[in-house]
């Protein structure tokens, strides 16, 4: 499927690239083990976001340190940081920016004069996305899937790297608004971070309640990021293992003759081709952090949970029987036989 790019992995200069990729992840997750504990799988998967340019939604319970992960990976980023904080009253011209009248003291004259909003920057934490109603969320579609805002008309470009990491609270309904199925499906991962081990958990109070203060210092910056994301890219994938991922997003689908019965008792709707190549692009970050240089099946498999989890609509079947996406998804990745080459 990519045996040109296949061909020019043997490169001394891509060689180079590769070590250098992975040693910046490693320095990455250093700097973030200084101040965020445990949480291993929920690091990789919002540094596996950032290397292939996707966005990605944390989901937790109040003080799992949500925010403060990502605060703390743009601080080890070394890229500019914004943060909303969502409420019900805040408006589109919150986030985007807007156009206002100013008067040139020295001629009178007055003249439009755009005011940029927060959404102008590299790291952008939507902070409890789903207390806003959904004309404001909206204003984050364009940005998040184009890199731009429209604004009276006028289009601006945002500066790259561009990340959106929103928070959402699982369990607190009241005064909230459920995120638009399209504006879920432009996040490359839904993360749900749970409660830490008894260990970590005595391991967070050295940190926190003393007066010693956890900092995370940059490693990186923003021109060495947009060269990962390239990088990513250009890691090869073979055609079984690309039919496996496609075979596992079909699979989800209701309508599909390939779906097993449990995605037929307990789904209503499966994910797009964008699920398959969010799942496609995850792969092949997981698999240069796993000093690889190719694409494995076991790649696809410990990315299709976190891709498709927020892509798949449970139907009122699985919600009397209280199952969750998770184990539908798991179930069906089993029932899929990995190819043999």
């Amino acid at each position: 499927m990519s045996t040109t790019i296949a061909n020019t992995l043997d490169t001394a200069d891509l060689r180079a690239r590769v070590a250098r990729f992975q040693e910046t992840q490693a320095n990455i997750v250093g700097q973030v083990r200084r101040v965020i504990v445990g949480q291993e799988e929920v690091v990789n998967q919002v540094l596996i976001s950032l290397f292939v340019g996707g966005h990605c939604l944390i989901t937790g319970m109040p003080g799992t340190a949500k925010t403060l992960l990502v605060k703390t990976l743009s601080d080890t980023l070394g890229l500019s940081f914004k943060r909303i904080q969502f409420t019900p009253d805040l408006m589109p011209t919150d986030i985007t920016g807007t156009d206002i009248i100013e008067e040139d003291s020295a001629t009178g004259r007055r003249q439009w004069t755009f005011v940029h909003g927060p959404i102008f920057t590299n790291v952008l934490l939507a902070d409890e996305i789903n207390r806003t109603p959904p004309k404001t969320q909206a204003a984050l579609l364009e940005a998040m899937q184009e890199k731009s805002c429209t604004v009276r008309g006028n289009l601006y470009q945002l500066s790259p790297p561009f990340f959106v990491l929103a928070t959402q609270n699982p369990i607190e309904l009241e005064g909230t608004y459920p995120l638009p199925e399209a504006q879920l499906d432009r996040f490359l991962f839904n993360v749900l971070l749970d409660y830490l081990p008894f260990d970590e958990e005595m391991q967070v109070l050295d940190l926190t309640t003393t007066t010693h203060v956890a900092q995370a210092d940059p490693v990186t910056n923003a021109e060495e990021i947009l060269s990962m994301q390239q990088l990513v890219r250009m890691v090869p994938v073979a055609e079984s293992v690309a039919r496996y991922a496609v075979a596992i997003v079909r699979a989800t689908r209701p309508t599909d003759s390939s779906a097993p019965d449990i995605v037929k008792k307990y789904l209503n709707f499966g994910a797009s081709v964008r699920g398959i190549q969010n799942i496609i692009l995850a792969s092949k970050a997981r698999a240069l952090i796993m000093h690889r240089y190719h694409v494995a099946f076991e790649d696809i498999a410990a990315m299709a949970v976190p891709v498709l989890r927020h892509r798949v609509l449970l139907n009122f079947h699985a919600e009397s029987d209280k199952v969750t996406s998770d184990a539908v998804l798991r179930k069906m990745i089993d029932s899929i036989p990995v190819p043999r080459d």
